[in-house]
């Protein structure tokens, strides 16, 4: 069994094991690729799998890139020691690059707004307008992830619902609830569905069906959809994703009060370190809330 033939068993073994999506072990496939360009993956050593990270930052490769390529070679190795392929792991020691930690680009309240209306506006049919407009109303109300929203099944919005069954990474399920402008952009969308979808789109299981077919409608053609709408509200389209809107959902919340524990179940982060980085909003709210109510804050 060859270097490549051992990759090729680590894969079938993430996708049956794990069940990873298909994106997830493609990454994993382009990771380990490019990493047995650089050294034999047999015989590879601690130092060759430094000398390959430093290789990496020498050619301008972000942290983040570099980290995740690290964490597919532990991974990989990992399963070869396990499975008894190697008689060692020689990444257990390796430490990767520092992460910076990056504050999440977010919109206003008012960007949002903007944002919104120009969805509501932009298609060449009424349903068309009346899917964007449910797109973008449940994913500000939801925070839900893009792989989530255009997933979504026809039955989670049966029954007008005060709140949908998401299911999210690693299979793990949540309720998210809904806010009033989205059941009624959910509602308008569920009455013109039918005549805005062709053949078996519109026995789709699905709630945002692909145009044709039985799919669902893509993460690309959200992600275009995104940068249409944001041309039309007047926004900059590059600085705009779906993923603005889930930071915006998460933003909003913390800053009108809502507690971090709360948001880090809306969102489905498994992790509360992962929904700290929302804190930052709170800057403000607390040096004001220093100024207004410390008692030597007030003036004589």
């Amino acid at each position: 069994m060859n270097g490549r033939h051992w990759i090729a068993a680590f894969l079938e073994a993430i996708q049956a094991e794990r069940d990873a999506a298909r994106n997830t072990v493609q990454s994993y496939g382009r990771d380990l690729a490019d990493f047995a360009r650089h050294t034999d993956i047999k015989t590879a050593n601690a130092e060759d799998i430094r000398a390959y990270l430093l290789a990496l930052e020498a050619e301008g490769l972000a942290a983040t890139t570099r980290a995740r390529r690290l964490s597919s070679i532990r991974q990989f190795f990992a399963f070869t020691f396990e499975e008894g392929l190697r008689k060692d792991n020689p990444a257990t020691r390796i430490k990767g690059p520092k992460r910076k930690k990056t504050l999440p680009k977010t919109l206003s309240e008012g960007e949002v707004q903007i944002l919104l209306d120009a969805a509501a506006k932009t298609g060449n049919t009424e349903p068309l307008k009346a899917r964007n407009r449910c797109l973008f109303q449940l994913l500000y109300a939801t925070g839900l992830r893009v792989s989530e929203l255009v997933g979504l099944p026809l039955a989670a919005a049966g029954g007008d619902p005060r709140m949908i069954l998401v299911r999210g990474k690693g299979g793990r399920e949540r309720m998210v609830p809904l806010s009033p402008p989205a059941r009624k952009a959910l509602a308008g969308w569920l009455t013109l569905r039918a005549a805005g979808l062709k053949d078996k789109a519109r026995t789709s299981r699905y709630l945002f069906p692909a145009g044709r077919g039985d799919g669902h409608l893509s993460r690309v053609q959200f992600f275009r959809l995104v940068e249409q709408v944001a041309i039309a509200a007047g926004l900059p389209a590059g600085a705009i994703s779906p993923h603005t809107l889930r930071h915006a959902f998460a933003t909003h919340l913390l800053a009108n009060g809502a507690d971090l524990r709360a948001i880090q179940m809306l969102l489905g982060h498994a992790d509360i370190a992962t929904t700290e980085i929302y804190t930052h909003v709170l800057d403000e709210r607390l040096k004001a809330l220093v100024l207004e109510k410390h008692p030597l804050a007030k003036t004589p």
